[in-house]
């Protein structure tokens, strides 16, 4: 696996998960809507809050033509595109000052341009990554255009075939970006945890030799956290502070708290994989003494043979190990041994602890 860096952060190979909150629709076209998802997000435990930058007019045609009506079993079946795309965008006038103020708790802010226009605009306020989302990644120049930009490149492969995705990191490749990260991604809204597939995030970091992770779409947490365990480095899922407000992304939203116990849950998983491992630290050898060894159960007489009467397999594990009762058994005592004695090759006759 490799990794880079977005802004102050490193993502990837040895770094901790990426978390990163979309804020998406969730503002409900209000300003200050947006601001307070922000400050919540701060304190939910993301590492970058994540816009999208389009308006209707840059992604579609205002056009009654059957083309252009949702008919695909999502929950805006229904509206045209225009007036998904009219509902749901970010104001570019807001962005500046959204950016300013995330870079003031200390979150990054990036964006997923859906046009050349703005990608020059986010390039005016100097972002430190691009994402593509799922219905881009099959747009070659777009992609090529933002990978030329020179910074993190992070693409959604939600409705992409494996072609596809080749084409896509051989586009960021082509202009000379090797910083790109492919989330496994399902493009349903919200997303059947059955469809997950989270196998394929392994595959995507070995195959292409890139920083995998994954965009979430379920409505739980569960995902995101199995996710981690499978390598994950990058984590990416909707914010909302409260469902009931509404709109085109709120049920496949998490809420604050929600959000928060997905955050530690994914740096639990992330703390606990550590490394291929064998050898014992030094709590655990202390804990070995709970382990079961031979002990004396009888008084013996020095002389007297030893038994399966006289010597057991117990806890805990001062004596010696229980795989050597074969070959204590029959021999005789050196000395006259206590009841609750552990024992040890220099108590048998013809034996040394150096044995």
């Amino acid at each position: 696996m490799t990794s880079w860096t977005i802004g102050p952060k490193q993502v990837g190979e040895g770094a901790p998960v990426f978390i990163i909150a979309e804020l998406s629709a969730n503002h409900l076209q209000k300003f200050d809507l947006a601001v307070e998802t922000i400050r919540a997000i701060r304190e939910a435990g993301a590492d970058a809050v994540k816009l999208q930058t389009y308006t209707p007019d840059t992604l579609t045609l205002d056009s009654d033509n059957d083309c252009f009506r949702i008919k695909q079993g999502t929950q805006w079946d229904g509206k045209t595109l225009y007036q998904l795309y009219r509902e749901a965008y970010t104001p570019w006038e807001w962005q500046p000052e959204l950016m300013r103020l995330a870079g003031e708790l200390g979150l990054i802010c990036f964006s997923s341009p859906f046009d050349k226009t703005a990608v020059d605009f986010l390039e005016e306020m100097k972002v430190p990554a691009y994402k593509i989302a799922s219905f881009e990644i099959t747009d070659i120049p777009l992609i090529a255009y933002v990978a030329a930009k020179g910074k993190p490149v992070i693409l959604s492969t939600g409705i992409a075939t494996l072609s596809e995705i080749e084409e896509a990191v051989n586009a960021c490749r082509s202009v000379g970006n090797d910083r790109i990260a492919l989330l496994k991604c399902v493009s349903a809204y919200p997303a059947p945890i059955g469809e997950s597939n989270l196998k394929t995030i392994p595959d995507l970091q070995e195959r292409f030799k890139v920083v995998a992770g994954l965009s979430d779409h379920t409505k739980g947490i569960s995902v995101p956290t199995a996710a981690v365990a499978l390598g994950a480095k990058i984590i990416e899922k909707h914010f909302i502070l409260d469902r009931k407000l509404g709109g085109p992304d709120a049920a496949f939203s998490l809420e604050p708290a929600e959000f928060k116990a997905m955050a530690q849950g994914v740096r639990e998983a992330d703390a606990a994989l550590g490394s291929v491992r064998y050898e014992l630290s030094e709590k655990l050898q202390k804990s070995r003494e709970f382990a079961r060894s031979l002990f004396v159960v009888k008084e013996i007489k020095a002389g007297e043979l030893f038994t399966e009467e006289n010597v057991r397999s117990i806890r805990p594990g001062f004596g010696l190990a229980p795989k050597y009762l074969g070959k204590v058994l029959g021999k005789k005592s050196k000395v006259h041994i206590h009841r609750g004695t552990p024992l040890t090759w220099a108590l048998v006759e013809g034996k040394s602890d150096d044995d």
